[in-house]
């Protein structure tokens, strides 16, 4: 009964994509009839995957025509955003990479949380992907943090509100008060930082990445070990400042 449910799934994602496909290929729209007979589906499955698509935006109605809708352009936007900024800060990451002598990380934000990107090493080495895709937490991590800089302290306050915020580390600063004052004390400066709250005896600098809009696309950021007192945070974060402000003006922010 089981495998005969998911089989049932995977055949109605199947044809939500032929539906999808087939309305791609039409920038006029089509009936429900059109897509039905195309398809060999029946009027009625059709209708109802083109209604569940229709609520998400994924697909609009007009003049008893249907057409791909506008969230296709959200997503696909963000694609290419993730993809151009990557080509255009890679230079600029793996020179930050060569002048202090870390590892240097790209990363934009969803929801509470930051995805990483990219990752620039001194050498070059498959690990580089194994970060892609990854995920830490907003509020512990100084590319959260730098990611939140044009937030304002009523939104930064809703914002901790409503996400849970656990002890990553002795070292890991969960009042919201404490975090408020942390990032606009950090946001004045321009770059921020985190000493050991998400990972024990690491240590990073991060800054924000504005896109054209002057708004923040993503973060950059460095890490080091805690123990390495010959690094001066102070130097390494204005490097990291001054790196994202030369991929913010390629970008085009202002």
């Amino acid at each position: 009964m089981a495998k005969q449910k998911k089989d049932n799934s995977v055949q109605s994602l199947s044809r939500a994509f032929d539906i999808l496909e087939s309305l791609s290929a039409d920038r006029k729209g089509k009936r429900l009839t059109d897509i039905s007979d195309e398809l060999g589906l029946h009027k009625s499955t059709v209708h109802r995957m083109l209604g569940a698509m229709q609520d998400r935006g994924y697909v609009e109605q007009i003049d008893k025509k249907y057409k791909l809708g506008l969230r296709f352009i959200h997503l696909s936007s963000q694609l290419l955003n993730s993809i151009e900024l990557k080509t255009e800060a890679e230079p600029f990451l793996r020179k930050l990479s060569n002048e202090t002598g870390q590892t240097v990380f790209l990363a934009i934000r969803e929801g509470a949380e930051v995805v990483y990107i990219d990752k620039v090493e001194q050498f070059d080495s498959l690990r580089r992907y194994s970060i892609i895709g990854t995920r830490a937490p907003v509020y512990c991590t100084s590319l959260g943090r730098a990611l939140l800089f044009d937030s304002t302290d009523d939104e930064l306050k809703e914002f901790f509100g409503k996400i849970k915020m656990n002890k990553k580390t002795a070292e890991t600063v969960i009042d919201s008060d404490t975090l408020i004052a942390k990032i606009r004390q950090y946001s004045d400066r321009g770059w921020s930082e985190e000493a050991g709250e998400h990972q024990a005896g690491v240590r990073c600098a991060g800054a924000p990445v504005y896109d054209y809009r002057n708004r923040i696309a993503a973060a950059i950021s460095t890490a080091w070990n805690i123990k390495r007192t010959e690094i001066d945070p102070d130097e390494i974060g204005l490097m990291v400042k001054e790196t994202a402000e030369s991929i913010s003006k390629l970008l085009g922010s202002i």
